[in-house]
This record gives C-alpha cells, structure tokens and sequence, in this order.
C-alpha cells in the first residue's frame, strides 16, 4: 500500500497543467489506476486514503507540491477524493470472482472506476468549488479525457504484462477461488 500511495505522489512530481479550468492535468491518476487494478480493491482503496491523509496533514504529495487541508476545499477536492472510490471500483472489477486480471476486465475496470468513478465525484465538487454549472463543468472537464483514455490503456498493458511476467504477485486474488486449492497447498 506504501509503496502505491508513494507511486501516486511521485507521479505527481512533475507538476501539472491547466487548460480551460482550475483542475490541473497530471500523471497521479495513473497510479490511482495500478493501486486499484494491482493491489484489488480494499488495499487499493486504503493506500489512497492514506496518500489523502498524509496530503491533509500538510505533505507536499499532490502535483505541483500541494499539500494541506486546504487541498480539500479547492475545485481539485473531488478529484482526489474520486481516487478512493476509484480504486476501490477498479479493484472489484479487475479481481471480480476472484480471478486472474485479463486485458479486457482490466480496461473495464479502469475506465469505469479510474474515469466515471472519479469524474463523477470531481465533476459536481469542482462546480461547487467554482459555482459553475454542472453542465459546463462537465463539459470543461472532458479535456481530461484522452489523457485518462491513454492512462487507461497504459495501465492495461502494464497490468497483464506482470500477470504474464510475475503471476505470483496476483495468486492472492484466483488462487482462494481455485477448487483445487487444498490440494495445491498441500502438495
């Protein structure tokens, strides 16, 4: 979990960029998508949390150095808090039935938990924030999209590059499901 929350925070090194908005555009999400996708759900979840928490008691973890309490009253709050709810989404469906992550179930859980999760609870804070309506908002946040389609599908093939490369890192997930499990152990 340390080490994916510590991921995110790197990732957000580099700063980020604004256009039309007040949300910046950065590599963090990337690293919200492997937490989620990597470590399943409820792990995945908790090293967001605890990224999130560190940010509220002062760290300088979010891109461009942002850190603090008032992180989460700005246009971005939602976002960060999406991250959450994002990896816990990404996880139930990459891991859903305790089965290996494959390509397609990893796209499908990123897209929805890393992109619709997260814009659905950044879209209507940054409003809030901004007192813009919901629908400008939300328009104005589609320029979000392609990067996180490209996040996406890099997350993808990262993700079934290591189920392929080092499957041991994933057993945790299929293996409890295998209806040979006994046997296996006790070879």
């Amino acid at each position: 979990m340390a080490v994916f929350a510590a991921i995110v925070a790197v990732l957000g090194l580099p700063g980020g960029f604004t256009i039309f908005g007040a949300v910046p555009i950065t590599a963090q999400t990337l690293g919200v998508m492997l937490a989620g996708a990597i470590l399943g759900p409820w792990l995945g979840a908790l090293s967001m949390t605890v990224l999130l928490t560190l940010v509220a008691v002062g760290l300088p973890l979010l891109a461009g150095g942002r850190g603090g309490i008032g992180v989460f009253l700005g246009p971005s709050a939602g976002y960060a808090l999406g991250w959450i709810a994002g990896a816990l989404v990404i996880g139930l469906i990459v891991h859903a039935r305790n089965r290996k992550p494959t390509s397609p179930n990893t796209l499908l859980g990123v897209v929805v938990g890393g992109i619709l999760v997260v814009y659905a609870v950044g879209i209507p804070v940054q409003s809030a924030v901004t007192r813009l309506p919901l629908a400008e908002t939300a328009l104005t946040s589609m320029v979000f999209l392609p990067g996180d389609l490209v996040k996406a599908a890099l997350t993808t093939v990262i993700v079934t590059t290591l189920v392929r490369g080092y499957p041991r890192a994933f057993r945790r997930t299929w293996e409890a499901a295998s209806p040979n499990r006994d046997r296996v152990l006790t070879r």
